[in-house]
Order: C-alpha cells, then structure tokens, then sequence
C-alpha cells in the first residue's frame, strides 16, 4: 500500500514535535505537514509519560484538519497504528510485528513504538496532530515492559534504515490508510487492526483504572473500544488503559 505522502521537514533537535506541531498550527500554518527531529529535549507518551529521545530513534508528528467530531478522529490512531505496523514490517521476517491496544507498536511481543495523538479546536476549525515515536536504533532501558528496537530484529540481508526512510513510509503509510478510513469508515480500519493484534483470544490485564480488570480480549467494537470477557462471562468495554499479558515473559 503505498501513497505519496506530505513533505518532511526534519529538525536538529526540538522540545517535542508534537507540541512544535502545535505551535505552528497555532501560527495559522497550512495542514496537511510532518515535522520529524533527530532528537527532543521533552519527548512524552501518553498521559504525559517522558518519552526517552535516544539519537538514531524516529520522532515524527503530522498535522491535519477534520470536520469530524472527536470521537470520530479518536479513531485514528489505529489508523496510525497501521501505518507504523506497514513502515515497520519491511524489515524485519513474517509475523515479528503486532499492535497492542491502544496504540503500541510491538516487536517479538516487546514495545518497539507508541503513539500519541492530540486534538483541539481554533479559529480555523478542529485539528489533529498525530505523534509517533519508533524505536530504530536502540531501545530505553527501565521500561515497566520488555522494549527492542528495528536494529534487534532485522530481517537477513537487510540494513537498519534511516529514520528519514522509515519516517517517510509511514507517512505515505499513513496517507492510504486515511484513505480507507474516509472511504470506507472505521469498520475496515477494525478488520485490518485485529489482523494484526497481539493478543487476541488470551488473557490479558489492563492497568491504568481504579482497579486492574482481568479476562480475554475477545474484540474491539464499533468506536475502538476493548471489549473484555470477564471470569463471570459479563463482557467490559474498556475505553483505555495499558494492557499487559500474564502468561508470557
């Protein structure tokens, strides 16, 4: 799947694409734009976790403009999500890449990437900035999870690419796959994830709540949401969390 893709712009070193992102949309830049950097000082995940900028990773963020509501563009981080799975894919054997819910990029079942997506409102109208951190060259250590980069897992033969490579697949990735999206709505975007997820069928914990929830991850519905079957056989919808998976090491 493959699709031209906005220009790049690639920047030394940066607080955070993201909120660089955001400040040009702020100064009435035109969407849609990709910013990447070689390094940032203030890299975050999700709910403000740091996000560890080593040199050689990939940081890239795109910035778009939707009518859509925000319930509707929350739907495209699996958009992302897929886009990630496609850049990285291509260099490493069949099957060594999933997607874990919500948004992490997995490697041999270790996180080798998240996303972070940002939305609001301005004069113009609603916006959407899409953050993706890649881990190519080397993983973080201290992770609350196993972590491997692309340079642990490339295919025979095969070079570790540049992130300026990797960073404009998944944006022309990520082009085609909101393509789909607005043509054919989420309903494709949801098949096309749980091809791909990690998990599926077995016992998971989800963490980040009041109180941990345990059961099979049996499906996503119809707006991303996890669905859970719970000990008793009721079935959760969980709307976020972190998601862990007993049963491996």
């Amino acid at each position: 799947m493959t699709q031209s893709a906005p220009r790049i712009e690639r920047l030394a070193e940066i607080d955070s694409t993201n909120e660089e992102a955001k400040r040009r949309l702020g100064a009435g830049a035109e969407t849609p734009f990709w910013i990447s950097a070689t390094a940032q000082t203030a890299g975050r995940g999700r709910r403000g976790r740091p996000w560890q900028s080593s040199g050689g990773n990939l940081f890239l963020s795109g910035a778009y403009r939707f009518s859509s509501d925000p319930g509707e563009l929350a739907q495209l981080s699996f958009v992302t999500a897929l886009a990630a799975y496609d850049a990285f894919a291509a260099h490493v054997l069949p099957g060594a890449v999933s997607l874990k819910w919500p948004n992490d990029l997995l490697l041999d079942g270790a996180k080798a990437g998240g996303i972070l997506l940002e939305s609001g409102t301005d004069a113009v109208g609603r916006w959407l900035v899409v953050g993706i951190g890649l881990n190519i060259a080397d993983a973080p250590d201290n992770t609350p999870y196993p972590a491997l980069a692309l340079a642990d897992r490339l295919a025979p033969g095969l070079n570790r690419p540049h992130p300026d490579d990797v960073a404009r697949d998944l944006a022309a990735a990520f082009e085609s796959w909101l393509g789909v999206w607005r043509r054919e709505g989420f309903t494709a975007i949801r098949k096309a994830w749980l091809s791909r997820a990690s998990g599926l069928g077995e016992p998971i914990v989800v963490k980040g709540g009041a109180e941990d929830l345990y059961g099979v991850f049996e499906d996503l519905d119809a707006g991303g949401a996890l669905c859970l079957r719970q000990p008793d056989g009721a079935l959760m919808r969980v709307a976020a969390g972190d998601v862990f998976f007993p049963g491996r090491k």
